[in-house]
């Protein structure tokens, strides 16, 4: 018996890892079940269909704070109590079926406390099929016309699949059929109350997108965990009555491609739905029974059942599965009922019971680790060790975790009240699953045949079988066209029928034509063994370049492998790096924000500081021009007085030589009474004053024009005046003026900084430039000059002429004049007090070329004397 090459599951060559850096979070439902009676207290509440609500019940103590607390707690999708278990299947298991055909491996389990609904969410009841059966029916119905046959397929205890030809197949069919401990395949469907019509017809379903060009064969297999210890529910063992022997359990392997399997496991093979429903209930009855001898509850203990499914391409002809171990596909479907999460003091259970209830927990234990882990890891970035060989469970499954395809899991809950603290860590645990993600598998390489093969060999056999059925079944004799070829090719035989005993003739006729025919047929076999000794040479030779190519390609493979594993590190890095970079871009976030608050507080604080710097600026420019008009008020009274005193001495020193001119005339006047008669007709004469002098006539002749030094013109024209191109440089510091004279000169060049660009066009320059006078104000300042070109290329400019504009406030000006005028209210006014705009317009008439009177004299008129 020839048996052909193995083909290994996993699908993809090493490194097992996914080659795509796509992951998708644990798809985590819940379903709440209904109450047992109208009267017990809930404790939960649907708020949506993707969030419930958890409130204590009213026996419970209240928290610190002396209120209830209610949580929420948010799934992928919530089932009410009404939701039907076909909708259920929909949503959960629907896509890991269509995975599955897919050549993609599920995980599903269900888990919660005890008698929350799991064992009938996973497997239903009549009427009622839950999720394992559906997807069991959903599997024949998508792939049943493209089954093989059995045993075509066939486990290597390996965790592999062996693919046979058509001939070892059928031995082991006939092998199978003479064996009467082996029950065949029902033809019909049998009646069992345990899973009868458990789907009605009209909610079957199939999957899209099946590959019709490939065969497929389903393994089922069924274990139990029970106090981490892992029992075949399917293997066959011989039943004593008397003295029962305890099940044997089995050990956990990994295979070449590091993947985890159960050694020694039973794998059946099933050909319809109705086969895998009797091979499942064969085992849930091993499990019963095995709970009664050993005394056991079935909520202790984890239950998997496993459906392979293990599919091959067609060969070219379309007629059998391609003998290529590199093209079967092997995918796996786990649906597993976890054992009731619940405390060890609520079970009441002692001694082995006790031990029981603390396997399960610590098993369950070791599952939330991993999942805590495996969070840490992705959401911090770490590297620590997953914990899955503290527990069957969790290394059974590893491999799900860590990439090989999609994991679910359905949280069953009881609203009652009785399990409130129970359901409170199951939705704490399904929170945290939630946030691990799995990587995304990938698709499966795809066949180089063409598509269609399986429909063109039906087509082809069923036009061969319509021909054979028109002619009437095969003609006797008839051969192939190659066959009555080389028969014809031989010498026809002579008559055999001898005439008599003494027929020399016919005998030597036909023994020359058979020499004839044998000399033919040695030529032909020595033609044969020519070609084909020629033909196994080539063959020799391709081979060996066949196996040149295959080393070529294994190098490349191994080299492909390492780049693969140096690109996984380096994803692995990234991620860490994306995690990391992560965490650091929220605590940039955090420094952020408090940078920002920071800013705030800055910008308030520095306006703060610009509105105190611009009232200190305007105080300390009201005290200068407050110090600049107390400077000119103190001038103005210090000149006032010099001028009073001065007048008043003049004054005095008048009055005195009147006094003495009076003493002097009194004198004269004894003198002449004494002298008697000398100045008898002769009036006697006071000092002439000016208005009695008689004017002295006049010259016709212009009077000299006084020969001063020449004054400069102030106000002669402007050099901006003209037509010239001006560079107008006005700096950014300088400040708008709401002035009714502007500077504004045409046809210029406005810059901010001279440049040689704008000089260059230009032949005048200008600088607008600001300062503060002493009263205060700000006066502006034209500064003009010429531009010239030097004798290195560049520009030069030579100033020339200044222009001032100054701005004055009138209010201020008059207030200085009333202060000095007021200053004496109690002086007695005089003919000589005059203003200071009459004393300065006095001065400039007098002050002619060629006087010797001082400034302030010459405007001091003479008070008028009273005649005696």
């Amino acid at each position: 018996m020839i048996r052909q090459a193995k083909g290994k599951t996993p699908r993809r060559p090493p490194p097992k890892k996914p080659s795509n850096n796509q992951k998708d979070p644990v798809g985590v439902y819940c379903r709440v079940r209904p109450l047992g009676a109208d009267d017990e207290e809930c404790c939960i509440e649907v708020i949506s269909n993707t969030t419930i609500q958890l409130h204590a019940p009213d026996g419970l103590k209240a928290n610190r704070n002396g209120e209830f607390k209610e949580t929420q707690y948010s799934f992928k999708k919530v089932f009410g109590i009404k939701t039907s278990q076909r909708e259920l299947f929909e949503d959960v298991a629907k896509p890991l079926v269509e995975d599955l055909i897919h050549c993609k491996n599920g995980l599903l389990f269900t888990y919660g406390v005890t008698g929350s609904g799991k064992t009938y969410t996973m497997t239903g009841s009549p009427g009622q099929g839950g999720l394992l059966p559906r997807s069991l029916d959903m599997i024949f119905n998508s792939i049943g016309p493209y089954q093989a046959k059995r045993y075509v397929f066939k486990p290597d205890d390996k965790n592999g699949m062996e693919v046979q030809n058509q001939v070892d197949a059928l031995l082991d069919r006939q092998k199978r059929d003479s064996q009467t401990t082996v029950p065949k395949t029902p033809t019909t469907r049998r009646i069992d109350p345990e899973f009868a019509d458990m789907i009605s017809p009209e909610e079957a379903c199939k999957a899209d997108g099946v590959d019709e060009d490939s065969s497929y064969s389903v393994f089922v297999s069924y274990i139990e965990i029970y106090n981490n210890y892992i029992y075949d529910l399917l293997e066959e063992t011989p039943f004593d009555p008397i003295k029962p022997k305890p099940p044997q359990s089995k050990i956990l392997r990994e295979d070449q491609n590091h993947n985890m399997y159960v050694a020694g496991c039973t794998e059946v093979e099933v050909k319809s739905t109705e086969e895998a429903f009797e091979v499942f209930w064969r085992g849930q009855k091993k499990r019963r029974i095995a709970n009664t001898q050993l005394n056991r509850e079935s909520s202790r203990s984890h239950s998997v059942f496993i459906v392979k499914l293990a599919q091959a391409p067609l060969d070219a002809d379309g007629d059998n599965v391609l003998q290529d171990k590199n093209q079967v596909n092997v995918s796996q479907l786990c649906l597993v009922d976890l054992a009731g999460s619940e405390r060890t003091s609520r079970t009441r259970a002692e001694g082995s019971r006790l031990r029981e209830a603390g396997n399960i927990n610590q098993s369950l234990m070791t599952l939330r680790t991993c999942i805590e882990v495996l969070r840490e890891n992705q959401m911090c970035g770490t590297n620590k060790m997953v914990p899955y060989r503290d527990s069957k469970v969790t290394h059974l499954f590893k491999n799900y975790f860590d990439g090989e395809g999609k994991v679910r899991m359905v949280v069953c809950v009881n609203p009652k009240a009785d399990d409130y603290e129970e359901t409170l860590l199951v939705m704490r645990f399904a929170e945290m699953t939630q946030e691990v993600e799995v990587a995304r598998p990938v698709d499966r390489p795809i066949c180089g045949f063409a598509a269609g093969r399986r429909q063109r060999n039906q087509a082809f056999k069923e036009e061969l079988t319509r021909r054979l059925e028109e002619r009437g079944g095969p003609v006797d004799g008839e051969f192939p066209t190659v066959l009555n070829q080389l028969l014809q090719s031989f010498p026809p035989l002579p008559p055999c029928e001898i005439s008599g005993p003494n027929d020399d003739v016919t005998l030597p006729r036909l023994i020359e034509a058979l020499e004839k025919r044998h000399k033919i047929r040695q030529m032909m076999i020595e033609e044969y063994n020519k070609t084909a000794n020629m033909l196994k040479s080539v063959l020799q030779e391709q081979d060996s370049n066949i196996l040149s190519k295959e080393n070529f390609i294994q190098e490349q493979r191994g080299k492909l492998g390492e780049k693969d594993k140096m690109i996984q590190n380096q994803k692995n890095e990234i991620d860490r790096l994306e995690k990391k970079s992560k965490m650091l871009e929220y605590k940039i976030d955090i420094l952020q924000k408090t940078t920002n608050i920071y800013e705030e507080d800055k910008r308030s604080l520095q306006q703060e500081l610009e509105s105190r710097e611009q009232r200190l600026q305007r105080e300390l420019s009201e005290k200068r021009r407050m110090e600049s008009r107390m400077q000119g008020m103190v001038t103005d009274a210090k000149l006032k007085w010099e001028k009073e005193c001065e007048r008043r001495v003049n004054a005095k020193q008048l009055e005195m030589q009147n006094k003495l001119w009076v003493k002097d005339e009194k004198l004269k006047q004894l003198k002449a009474i004494v002298t008697e008669g000398k100045t008898e007709n002769r009036q006697p004469q006071r000092p002439s004053r000016e208005k009695d002098k008689v004017p002295p006539k006049r010259s016709a002749s212009p009077s000299p024009v006084p020969t001063g030094p020449p004054v400069r013109p102030l106000h002669r024209r402007s050099h901006s005046a003209g037509g010239e191109r001006w560079v107008d440089h006005k700096p950014t510091s300088n400040v708008d003026l709401d002035t009714v004279l502007q500077p504004n000169i045409p046809n210029a060049i406005k810059v901010n900084a001279p440049n040689e660009k704008a000089l260059s066009k230009c032949d005048k320059y200008v600088l607008t430039h600001q300062e503060v006078a002493s009263d205060g104000e700000i006066q502006t300042k034209l500064i003009k000059g010429e531009v010239f070109k030097t004798r290195g290329g560049g520009q030069s400019v030579q100033f020339t002429d200044i222009e001032t504009l100054k701005q004055e406030n009138p209010v201020a000006a008059s207030s200085r004049k009333r202060r000095s005028s007021e200053a004496d209210p109690d002086a007695e006014p005089m003919e000589g007090d005059w203003t200071d705009v009459e004393t300065r317009c006095s001065v400039a008439v007098e002050m002619r070329a060629g006087s010797n009177l001082g400034p302030g004299y010459q405007h001091h008129g003479y008070p008028k004397r009273r005649k005696p």
